[in-house]
């Protein structure tokens, strides 16, 4: 059964979303992970620590993870950064 969403593995990143790592203090001096992107298609990308093993036996009720699915966790400031950039629709 096909899914009604599928990530486009040919979308670009385009724009940031919020400000980089290092200007958050969330990295060294390598501009590495995290951070949020919009891509080409307008999806999402976030970029994070792949914590798929350490949640996959408590995920809450109703969540679940198929086998192309990570959890993937960003620290808080990162997304409350993106904020300004996420439009309200």
């Amino acid at each position: 059964m096909a899914r009604p969403w599928e990530a486009d593995p040919r979308a670009e990143l385009s724009r940031r979303l919020g400000s980089s790592p290092l200007e958050l203090g969330t990295t060294t001096a390598s501009p590495d992970c995290p951070d949020i992107w919009e891509l080409s298609n307008g999806d999402i990308a976030v970029i994070g620590r792949d914590l798929t093993e350490d949640y996959r036996d408590r995920l809450p009720e109703g969540v679940g993870l198929s086998r192309d699915e990570r959890p993937v966790v960003i620290p808080r400031i990162q997304l409350i950064s993106a904020k300004r950039d996420i439009p309200d629709d």
